[in-house]
């Protein structure tokens, strides 16, 4: 599904920016040098790093993403930098500055063997770099870049199957219909982001819309292997009057990734303003705020826009802003939640089934993303924000499960993540009604 022909300026961007992050790189590795060295690695990093991009683009096939080699080489100098950063206000020398480096490279990679390879692998180039220099001092930008390039190579000869696979470039909505194509215009998401949306779309915004639901009815996921008819109703009610329903929220990680997520939170979650999951009980203790706002009435007379929004109630600050929508192909029903980033998506489109239980007639209902089927599963896309063209990758390794059904008259829900077959967190929810006006809570 990718398009061949390359646009212009487009490209030009492209080689600007790694010329820009060869330059700081290049200026990080030469500073200790004196301030002439500096101007010259600049020029020099700029230069090559220009040329890095444009050959492994020109390499690039339809169907791929740019060469590892050159992804790797990139990834050295993005930490490089933060090496020199570290090495000018810290001080603390090459070993913890390449531990570090090599720890959140680990992070990034997800699965939890690359999350304890990193440090390690980190700690091993620093330990290097300070027996080869021996009275040498080793600048902090160098133990960096060497232990994040260092990692990846590694990295890329132990674990050999590819985390993201690039399956269009350049395609048009239509062509993905797995996607959510609804990206931030801000570097910041935020709750405001439903409001921000409208103004670009040119809809009529509505916040904190009363008795609507995530979908606007579950017949819409009707398929060959999933009855709507036989799903209880309480569980019914919720996906289609969600806001009639607070919600309680316990979340069980994983101590492997604990440590690998408190970094992602640190560093991307509250400065983006999604995807920030409480980390324990008592964080999700202070409660769960749940709203959707809608954009509706839009020039092209597309379907309601619908953005659930989770928010700590008593800060404000967003846990979670999703696009909810459902589509059908051939014959079948999914769910599709955009969650929107700048200038891009990161969709989990999910398959309905019943949620079968012994001596129940009425049934729960569970949305996953794994599936023989080809659409189901987690895809990160980028939007052009000149031609609305889209770019999408798919994330391998990365599912989840939500199973929402009723217990003792209670309504529950357990959603499941998996990175490569390792479960690493499930939220419990208890979902009960809100009190109607004029009615005490409980009755």
């Amino acid at each position: 599904m990718a398009k061949d022909d390359a646009a212009g300026p487009g490209r030009a961007q492209q080689i600007g920016s790694a010329g820009v992050l060869g330059a700081l790189a290049g200026a990080a590795l030469a500073a200790h040098r004196g301030p002439r060295a500096a101007l010259t690695g600049a020029l020099s990093g700029a230069a090559g790093l220009a040329v890095v991009d444009t050959v492994a683009r020109a390499r690039q096939r339809p169907g791929e993403i740019p060469a590892l080699w050159s992804r790797i080489i990139a990834s050295g100098a993005v930490a490089a930098p933060l090496g020199w950063a570290a090495d000018r206000f810290a001080r603390v020398g090459p070993v913890p500055v390449a531990t570090a480096a090599g720890a959140a490279a680990g992070a990034l990679g997800l699965r939890p063997q690359k999350v304890l390879f990193g440090p390690v692998a980190g700690a091993a180039i620093g330990l290097g770099l300070r027996a080869g220099a021996r009275q040498r001092r080793v600048p902090g930008a160098v133990a960096a870049a060497a232990a994040v390039a260092g990692y990846r190579v590694a990295s890329a000869l132990v674990f050999r199957d590819p985390q993201l696979s690039l399956l269009a470039e350049r395609v048009s909505p239509q062509e993905v219909p797995f996607v959510v194509p609804l990206a931030s215009q801000t570097r910041y998401v935020g709750t405001g982001y439903v409001k921000a949306l409208a103004q670009v779309l040119g809809g009529r915004y509505t916040p904190d819309v009363a008795d609507i639901g995530i979908v606007a009815s579950l017949d819409e996921l009707a398929g060959p292997s999933f009855d709507p008819a036989g799903i209880d109703p309480l569980v019914r009610e919720f996906y289609e009057h969600t806001t009639r329903f607070a919600l309680d929220i316990v979340p069980q990680w994983r101590m492997w990734v604990r440590p690998g997520y408190l970094l992602y939170r640190t560093a991307v979650a509250r400065p983006l303003g999604q995807a920030n999951v409480p980390m324990s009980q008592r964080e999700a203790q202070h409660g769960v705020r749940s709203r959707i706002d809608t954009i509706t009435g839009r020039p092209d007379g597309a379907p309601t826009v619908r953005g659930w929004i989770r928010s700590y109630a008593g800060t404000g600050e967003p846990i979670y802003v999703g696009i909810y929508t459902t589509y059908r192909h051939e014959g079948r029903g999914y769910v599709s939640v955009g969650f929107p980033l700048p200038q891009a998506s990161f969709t989990a489109t999910l398959v309905p089934s019943a949620r079968r239980e012994a001596g129940k007639n009425r049934q729960g209902l569970v949305l996953d993303s794994r599936s023989d089927l080809d659409q189901p599963g987690h895809y990160l896309t980028y939007i052009d924000p000149q031609t609305a063209e889209l770019t999408t990758m798919a994330v391998r390794g990365f599912a989840e499960r939500l199973d929402v059904y009723v217990q003792d008259g209670d309504l529950r829900a357990e959603h499941a993540f998996w990175v490569f077959g390792f479960p690493f967190l499930v939220l419990h929810y208890r979902m009960h009604r809100k009190p109607s006006p004029g009615r005490p809570a409980g009755t």
